[in-house]
């Protein structure tokens, strides 16, 4: 028996955890995930945008009940999603803020798709790396995308969950970049139309098409009449991997990751049957750094291996896949994001 003194556990001292603690967080990582799919989904964050608030006020906001969304509440605590104040409050650090639905850099759209859209077929992990079928087709019997386009309001939660990450994610990455010379720029797979609008809205010269499945296209709709630019952007729908519009430069935003490099060089293959010699090319994805770093698409490229069969790519993988369908590589533009801007010209 260990005699301890009430306060005694707060005297310990802290330091790096032993390598079996550090193991058991990380294999109970999909309790913390679940976690933050609660409070995202009960808008926890959005209720103290105003500040601190009690745990009951909060559960009569949400329809919880208070010693269960305490409890989680304190869980998140040391992980630095929330503060304890003295006075019982609690209130969101700037970290937990990010799930507000309010802020600029909200990951909460992002947070509600991966749970309701990828949690469960993560559980096929093991299928996919044993038989090379993705998680996902073997989970839902079906490809990904084929299952969330028969259901609008995942489709919605999609669209929101893209621009939530290169909103959130891709902070700033927008600033001081210029698309290459072109009249007319068609998004290729543009979802709601969040990336295109950001790209044109100092260039009124030009005008815009968002290319995506049918299913998608009514959100791409509202999203730009929300935005004010139907006037100078056209939806149109179609499948890239058959043909795409005509025009002087495409945008692929966070497209390729999705395929592997034969499906990527039928969705470029599509592009060059579509334009002129000389058309330009962006490419807007996360490059994959050599060595043992950490960097977001590491992570990301779990997600390609067991939903999409996809892939996080290097420079040097995004050239070769380039050229192989007709692209000569001009140029890669970093940004302060994880993401950068990939320039290439049609070959002639």
């Amino acid at each position: 028996m260990i005699d301890q003194a009430p306060g005694d556990a707060a005297e310990q001292p802290t330091g790096e955890l032993p390598p079996a603690m550090q193991m058991i967080q990380f294999v109970g990582g999909f309790q913390l995930s679940q976690a933050l799919y609660v409070i995202a989904k009960l808008d926890i964050a959005t209720q103290l945008d105003e500040g601190p608030k009690t745990v009951a006020d909060l559960a009569e906001a949400c329809w919880a009940q208070p010693e269960p969304l305490g409890r989680l509440i304190r869980t998140l605590a040391p992980m630095g999603v929330f503060r304890s104040l003295p006075d019982g409050t609690v209130e969101t650090t700037p970290l937990g803020a990010t799930l507000s639905a309010h802020r600029a850099d909200s990951v909460r759209a992002a947070t509600l798709y991966w749970m309701e859209t990828h949690y469960l077929p993560f559980s096929e992990l093991l299928h996919n790396v044993r038989t090379g079928e993705t998680a996902a087709t073997h989970y839902f019997g079906e490809p990904f995308f084929d299952w969330v386009v028969k259901d609008s309001e995942l489709v919605e939660v999609q669209s929101g969950a893209m621009a939530s990450v290169m909103g959130g994610l891709g902070a700033g990455m927008f600033e001081g970049y210029r698309l290459p010379a072109g009249e007319v720029v068609a998004d290729i797979g543009g979802a709601s139309g969040s990336v295109l609008v950001q790209l044109l809205e100092n260039e009124p010269d030009r005008r815009g098409i968002v290319f995506d499945v049918p299913e998608v296209v009514p959100d791409a709709r509202r999203h730009l009449e929300m935005k004010g630019f139907t006037d100078r952007v056209e939806v149109v729908a179609g499948d890239f991997f058959e043909s795409v519009p005509r025009a002087d430069v495409y945008v692929l935003s966070y497209i390729l990751h999705d395929w592997d490099d034969d499906k990527c060089r039928r969705i470029l293959g599509s592009i060059e049957a579509a334009a002129m010699p000389g058309a330009r090319l962006v490419v807007v994805e996360g490059i994959v750094p050599g060595g043992d770093e950490p960097h977001f698409t590491k992570a990301i490229d779990l997600v390609m291996l067991a939903m999409l069969g996809g892939k996080e790519r290097s420079v040097d993988e995004f050239a070769q896949l380039l050229s192989s369908a007709g692209f000569t590589l001009d140029r890669i533009v970093a940004t302060p994001s994880p993401f950068s801007f990939i320039e290439a010209t049609l070959r002639p």
